[in-house]
């Protein structure tokens, strides 16, 4: 069995189903009282909200690399960071790491490609829906990717999940919001599944509530981790 260490903590209500779902899966493959081998570093996330406010990318991966060394050095096999919006600096935590990092985007094209679904709709963070980080992981392993076009629906989302989501919060009205958007993009741009790719939006929107195929990042990114534990695929 593999030991995976988890930056985490961003927000904790998303570290919550890592530390939960890893651990149920781990037990369902290996059975008796068998739960995973982890190393959860939950870091603040209050300075590194505020450091992404000012836009200050640089001063994130500062505060972030000593993290990742601290699990490598504590023996674990691989790393994993608990949260899509971070994976802007997943190419230079890997740098300095010699072990393996599990990039979330892998993980959920995986997914997609499996149900040979290939016109994808985004939701995250603006970060993840306007920049390039994770939208050109997800291209390079052969999806196409659409998000909102309007920038006031892209805030909003994006407020709903700092404002509400990353505090636990769940609202109809919100929960409402992300349906209305997801549907304009069914109709509009004939998008034929939908990431969920922020860790928290999970929280909000089920595949009950759509009627094209939803991919969690989150469940995505647990279901692969807890293969990698198990070694259940290379």
């Amino acid at each position: 069995m593999k030991k995976i260490g988890i930056i985490g903590g961003m927000s904790y209500e998303s570290s919550i189903h890592y530390y939960e779902r890893i651990n149920d899966g781990v037990n369902k493959i290996l059975g008796g009282l068998t739960c995973a081998e982890m190393i959860i570093y939950n870091v603040n996330f209050a300075p590194i909200r505020e450091k992404m406010l000012k836009n200050d990318w640089e001063g994130i991966k500062n505060s972030l690399i000593p993290v990742a060394k601290t699990l490598e050095k504590s023996g674990v096999d691989a790393i994993a960071i608990a949260t899509n919006t971070i994976h802007k600096i997943a190419d230079d935590l890997e740098k300095e790491l010699s072990i393996p990092l599990i990039h979330i985007a892998d993980c959920v094209s995986q997914k997609c490609l499996h149900d040979k679904k290939k016109k994808i709709g985004l939701l995250g963070t603006k970060y993840t829906m306007e920049e390039d980080f994770l939208k050109d992981r997800l291209k390079k392993n052969g999806l196409e990717i659409v998000i909102p076009k309007e920038k006031e629906e892209i805030e909003e989302i994006n407020r709903i999940i700092f404002d509400e989501l990353c505090k636990g919060e769940i609202k109809e009205t919100s929960k409402k919001y992300y349906i209305d958007c997801i549907n304009h993009m069914i109709k509009k741009d004939g998008i034929e599944g939908i990431i969920l790719g922020c860790t928290e939006i999970e929280m909000l929107i089920k595949q009950e509530d759509i009627t094209i195929p939803v991919y969690d990042t989150t469940q995505a990114h647990i279901d692969s981790l807890v293969d990698y534990i198990t070694e259940e695929r290379a």
